[in-house]
């Protein structure tokens, strides 16, 4: 008798959805460009679109060039938030691969004992630390997810890197750095126009929505605990069995040596370079820096609200310098960490042209209307939820695109009369789905672990089919047990 042939009995071991999630990945490698070439296409959709807008109202070679014109000025609008973004890359960095730091990841990287297993840890850590602080989550899930495929041989690098990303593309904006709560929580981070239409004549004193009616209604916790739950045990099901898996090692990267085997850079002795491995000048400079930080959170009136890029930036960059002691080792440190910037510096510039032509050209306006044209009260918060996402693929920005959003969709939800609070929990369970559909968000993760939009696509897509009507049913669901207007 002929034995089996291996192949087809490991196959049969396979799980349904591991193997759609290999398809869908290997379609992915396929037909999914690199980030860079998704935001050039990107582009040329958002300009055509703008094109057929503005010719309705004005000549065709006017309405071109002001196209150009919009673009081109709108370029370089986002330089600001790039460095911001990127300097989140370094300090996370620079944190995670602090000594103190990274043996706490190296601990949480010893628990999980199979590959699937890692894969369903890597998950649930990076979204439940998402919900704390996006910016800290995706740094550290990276760092801890390289740190499990330096120690289990045959669990899927591919698998792991789509988890570290996972709680940016579910609960990171239901979370205490969510950019719309805070944004309605926070009296100077709207335009008064903006606040006059929430107030609604005093309806909702100054126009203000505190946190306890946005993350903190019981409705969006729910959504939180649900979506923690779906998505992690999808993910333990969709990873690939470790006779199956793409090691880091089979995809040709090299993870390098644990940051804790790292030697110390070599001291010298010139004046100069004893310096450099003297802690004097990093304690003078947390001191400084912490001094600024306690004072900024204790005149805040809302502690929370004093949580911006800025503030966290300065935060992990004064951790950072702490732990490493001296200036020679956080250099060595930020020098490691440069590389997983390019992404960004190289593509937030023409997300920001793409940005401001939605909102200059009025595209964002004529998608709204078309939505709430076809809602109805109980409706309306499942019909932001999938406009906010298809939005999100073009404007990938939380904060920003809330400020495009929250005028249509705060004045239709007084007319409507649905509770305020709740549609900006909605919109930003809406705001992370994008995220698992194009690549923006995804640049820092990659850089970090050396991998292609491509190469991640195929689980985040498999993410999305599953997590899309679960927040659509969510919403309109968890929605009818709450009163206008707040």
């Amino acid at each position: 008798m002929s034995s089996a042939d291996p192949s087809t009995t490991t196959a049969d071991q396979e799980g349904r959805l591991a193997r759609l999630a290999a398809r869908f990945t290997a379609w992915a490698e396929r037909w999914i460009p690199d980030a860079y070439v998704f935001a050039l296409v990107a582009t040329v959709v958002v300009v055509v679109a703008a094109f057929v807008v503005l010719s309705g109202k004005k000549p065709a070679a006017d309405a071109a060039l002001e196209v150009v014109h919009l673009w081109g000025t709108g370029f370089w609008e986002l330089l600001p938030f790039t460095l911001q973004m990127a300097l989140v890359i370094i300090t996370g960095s620079v944190v995670a691969t602090t000594r103190p730091v990274y043996r706490l990841i190296a601990r949480l990287a010893a628990v999980p004992t199979t590959a699937r297993g890692a894969v369903a840890w890597v998950t649930f850590f990076a979204m439940a630390s998402s919900w704390f602080n996006w910016g800290f989550s995706l740094i550290f899930s990276a760092m801890l997810a390289r740190e499990v495929a330096r120690r289990m041989e045959r669990v899927d690098y591919r698998a792991l890197c789509a988890s570290a990303f996972l709680g940016l593309g579910s609960i990171w904006a239901q979370g205490l750095s969510g950019s719309a709560a805070l944004q309605m929580a926070t009296p100077s981070s709207l335009q008064p126009a903006i606040r006059s239409i929430v107030s609604a004549n005093g309806l909702v004193p100054d126009g203000i929505i505190p946190l306890t009616h946005t993350i903190f209604l019981w409705q969006s916790l729910a959504s939180v605990v649900v979506e923690l739950v779906v998505i992690t045990t999808l993910m333990f099901f969709a990873a690939p069995s470790a006779s199956r898996a793409r090691t880091a090692a089979s995809l040709g990267i090299d993870l390098g040596p644990s940051p804790l085997d790292a030697a110390d850079p070599p001291s010298r002795h010139t004046p100069g370079e004893w310096l450099e491995h003297r802690p004097y000048l990093s304690v003078a400079f947390v001191a400084l820096a912490g001094t600024f930080l306690v004072s900024t959170f204790v005149q805040a009136k809302e502690p929370l609200n004093a949580l911006n890029l800025n503030t966290l930036n300065l935060l992990f960059l004064t951790v950072g310098v702490a732990l490493h002691a001296t200036p020679a080792r956080l250099m060595r440190a930020v020098k490691d960490a440069t590389p997983g910037i390019w992404g960004v510096l190289l593509q937030f510039p023409l997300y920001a042209g793409i940005a401001a032509l939605i909102v200059k050209t009025q595209l964002n306006e004529h998608l709204a209307a078309w939505f709430v044209s076809i809602s109805t009260p109980q409706t309306f918060p499942a019909v932001i939820a999938l406009y906010s996402a298809v939005l999100g693929v073009f404007v990938p920005s939380g904060g920003s695109k809330w400020v495009i959003e929250a005028p249509y969709v705060m004045q239709a939800a007084h007319d409507l009369k649905v509770h305020l609070g709740w549609m900006v929990a909605v919109y930003d369970l809406g705001e992370a789905l994008a995220n698992l559909l194009q690549p923006f968000w995804m640049l820092p993760v990659l850089g970090l672990f050396g991998l292609r939009a491509r190469d991640v696509m195929g689980y985040t897509f498999l993410v999305f089919l599953v997590l899309a009507p679960l927040v659509l049913v969510l919403v309109t669901v968890l929605g009818a047990t709450l009163s206008y207007p707040l």
